[in-house]
């Protein structure tokens, strides 16, 4: 009987040593169980204070890594409400530094280094916000669709020229300057009398016209649209004087829409 109370005493012994590691990361203040959860699914035991882990490295403090081609070297979640710190809804993730150096850094050997994704996408969601107004080095902050700030600003420019086209015309019908004049647009048909070709549809603009020279001369102007509506034909005809005799004379026509 001796014997027997002794197996049963040492099978005892090994039954709580064998069962200790299970038991070892059940709750707070335990020691944490690699591969699985902690602490368990019980919500009686899940930890009610910060898990702290403090280093004195001359790297890192910690190391998280997955060698899978998977990837998945960590993932963080929470159920923090708006506001962030400022609210004390602390965010998911934090990175303090308490010096003057980086707080963060991202890397990859990919051509994307990652994405920033809104539950609710659209004006009103945004990807992040900064107190910091100095330049991103290396950020394309100025880009729209592949075109930087000048770009832009030429293209606006260009823009507003062609809203208001115009054409300087000789006393014989040659261009002298213009701008969105068809090439060769401008001709002199009889005395007097002219034909200015502008690129597109000028049927909702105002024409304005003037003589040109030291002389005094009267101008009128009637535009014509094509039908395609890709060009506009404008008759321009010049009188002297005020008798309204027809004399060729150079003028300046301006097109604002």
């Amino acid at each position: 009987m001796r014997t027997h109370a002794k197996f049963a005493l040492l099978g005892s012994a090994l039954l709580i040593v064998l069962s200790a590691p299970i038991a070892l990361g059940a709750g707070e203040g335990q020691p944490l169980d690699g591969g699985t959860r902690n602490p368990t699914p019980s919500t009686s035991q899940s930890y009610n204070r910060e898990t702290q882990i403090i280093a004195n490295s001359a790297t890192y403090g910690t190391r998280q890594s997955n060698k899978s081609n998977n990837g998945g070297g960590a993932i963080y979640g929470c159920r923090s409400a708006p506001g962030g710190t400022a609210a004390k809804n602390e965010p998911c993730i934090r990175s303090n530094n308490l010096s003057t150096g980086l707080a963060f850094e991202f890397q990859t050997g990919g051509m994307i280094g990652g994405t920033i994704n809104s539950v609710t996408a659209g004006d009103a969601s945004k990807p992040f916000t900064t107190n910091a107004t100095g330049v991103a080095t290396g950020l394309n902050a100025d880009r729209v669709d592949g075109k930087n700030a000048e770009d832009i600003s030429k293209d606006a420019a260009a823009a507003a020229q062609a809203l208001n086209p115009i054409a300087l015309v000789k006393s014989d019908g040659a261009l002298e300057h213009s701008r969105g004049v068809e090439a060769k647009g401008a001709s002199r048909s009889a005395l007097g009398n002219y034909d200015v070709v502008f690129t597109g549809d000028l049927g909702q603009c105002a024409l304005n016209a003037t003589v040109t020279g030291t002389l005094p001369g009267q101008i009128t102007v009637t535009p014509a649209v094509a039908s395609d509506k890709k060009t506009t034909t404008v008759d321009v005809r010049t009188f002297a004087g005020v008798t309204g005799t027809p004399v060729d004379r150079g003028f300046h026509l301006r097109a604002t829409c």
